[in-house]
């Protein structure tokens, strides 16, 4: 089983935050651009641990944009190390970036493979069955690869996840190559 029954994951936009006040969220990964402040998303909710990283949703460096980094991987995962040793303290984590599509399914996905090693297929399916239109960030699944010495596993298990967006859903893939993105998008 990939995750502890008494325990909850969520994927969310930042328009969808404040839906989760009263979901006993205790854990939160907050992925925005520079300059979101995430404090006043979280207004209202209990006290709960976060880890706030800003950078863009982009694959390719950009000038003026800040690209995901080897070290925000490293902290998503160090959070995640820290989930873990407080065991049963995490009832509910919740990942949320701008749309909750690309830099927060990334994050997810990683840590729920980092909690799982070698179930890179099931890890994937927790990450769609938590978000259907997950579409991670490329990069930093290639981060989380090396750092989780996944050797590629990762990526070819989100293919079929890729490929399935795809075809269901052609105005985020449309959205997607409007920003620069159209070399994640499966050709087959």
């Amino acid at each position: 089983m990939l995750l502890h029954p008494d325990r909850h994951l969520t994927v969310c936009g930042l328009e969808e935050i404040a839906g989760f006040r009263a979901a006993g969220v205790t854990h939160v990964l907050s992925i925005a651009d520079p300059g979101t402040p995430a404090e006043t998303y979280f207004d209202g909710f209990a006290p709960h641990r976060r880890l706030d990283l800003r950078f863009h949703d982009i694959i390719d460096e950009m000038p003026g944009h800040i690209f995901p980094t080897p070290d925000h991987v490293a902290s998503i995962l160090e959070f995640g190390e820290a989930m873990a040793l407080e065991g049963e303290s995490l009832r509910h984590l919740l990942v949320h970036c701008h749309m909750g599509v690309s830099r927060s399914t990334a994050s997810m996905l990683m840590l729920i493979a980092q909690r799982h090693p070698g179930e890179e297929e099931a890890s994937v399916a927790k990450l769609a069955a938590i978000r259907p239109q997950a579409w991670p960030n490329t990069v930093m699944i290639d981060y989380a690869e090396a750092a989780l010495g996944t050797q590629g596993r990762l990526r070819d298990a989100l293919r079929p996840q890729y490929r399935r967006v795809r075809d269901e859903q052609p105005e985020l893939i449309e959205m997607l190559r409007r920003v620069g993105r159209g070399r994640e998008i499966p050709a087959d």
